[in-house]
């Protein structure tokens, strides 16, 4: 049965589970099966080398499946930054209405994407953000806790904190991120005034997600522990798996006076991509958050949604039908 509320309703999908926008997972693959089973699926854009072939990524996707899906488009700061003017073109030319946007100064991609019809669901990490968001216009706010995989910001302030704090002081919908994998999760974010969940490391272990195997149990194998935070003397904390590789970073930038030129060659986009899809966890940072402690089969995604929607109604019917 679904769940349905003004989320739900305003992107045209059956349940409210989103799965988060992650460099090199966001693929065809992950996101059709997401949207085709009820939830919203999303692609990354970045995660293909060039505009055009993000077109043809959007094209692929729409092959597998007719359900809305949308597009992640994450604005980073950087030296030489990729032409995020093109991707977000190559978005509004090919008729995507969703898109997730996250990361620094969106105000230029919200108005453009807002001009041509498109909903945008923006990721931010504290409420004072989501606040400016809304004031920029976007239609949804998802909002990171301090367990999620990624950068959770600078705050430390958990989901259980978090998330009713931001729909205290919002309008708009918000949804829950950092932290959710199973109908658990869904209950509690639904009580604390969220109107969905955004999933990342929970569809990483999933049999559609475009990653090794060995990724994939990696994560069925750790526990709620086994994350480390780096960058945090950079004030640009990021939690990533507990790997070789990151307790390497964590060491190295525990040394006075230590820089991220340091510890750069180690955590470049590229060899993160090497460990998702050769399985070589030796080879770079592998981006997980403290819910794979909550994580333990890889399952279809169409069984996990299935699974999470019927174990909320449960959860719902049997434990909390208060008597009157």
């Amino acid at each position: 049965m679904p769940i349905t509320n003004r989320f739900t309703r305003l992107l045209g999908i059956e349940h409210p589970i989103v799965q988060g926008g992650m460099m090199w997972v966001g693929r065809a693959e992950l996101a059709a099966a997401v949207s085709e089973a009820g939830g919203l699926g999303i692609l990354t854009a970045l995660t293909q080398p060039t505009p055009d072939d993000l077109r043809r990524e959007i094209d692929r996707c729409r092959t597998m499946t007719d359900k809305p899906f949308g597009v992640n488009l994450t604005i980073l700061p950087s030296v030489n930054p990729p032409p995020y003017a093109e991707y977000r073109r190559a978005i509004i030319d090919s008729g995507v209405r969703i898109v997730e946007t996250a990361g620094h100064k969106p105000q230029e991609h919200v108005d453009d994407f807002k001009a041509h019809g498109v909903t945008v669901l923006h990721k931010c990490t504290a409420v004072r953000h989501a606040l400016s968001a809304e004031r920029m216009g976007v239609d949804v706010i998802s909002i990171d806790g301090f367990e999620c995989a990624g950068h959770p910001g600078e705050d430390d302030i958990p989901g259980l904190i978090l998330i009713p704090a931001a729909v205290d002081r919002l309008t708009i919908p918000v949804i829950a991120s950092g932290g959710f994998a199973d109908g658990r999760g869904l209950v509690a974010a639904l009580a604390l005034g969220a109107e969905g969940i955004n999933m990342g490391t929970r569809f990483c272990a999933t049999r559609e997600a475009p990653i090794h195997d060995r990724v994939k149990q990696f994560i069925v194998d750790n526990d709620e522990r086994a994350t480390n935070l780096i960058f945090r003397s950079l004030h640009n904390t990021a939690r990533v798996g507990k790997t070789s590789v990151s307790d390497r970073v964590v060491e190295i930038l525990r040394r006075p006076g230590a820089q991220f030129g340091d510890v750069a060659d180690m955590v470049k986009g590229a060899q993160g991509r090497v460990a998702l899809e050769q399985g070589d966890l030796d080879a770079g940072l592998v981006w997980t958050g403290q819910v794979q402690g909550l994580i333990h089969d890889i399952p279809s995604v169409a069984d996990l949604i299935t699974r999470i929607i019927d174990d909320a109604h449960a959860i719902v019917r049997d434990r909390l039908a208060f008597a009157a």
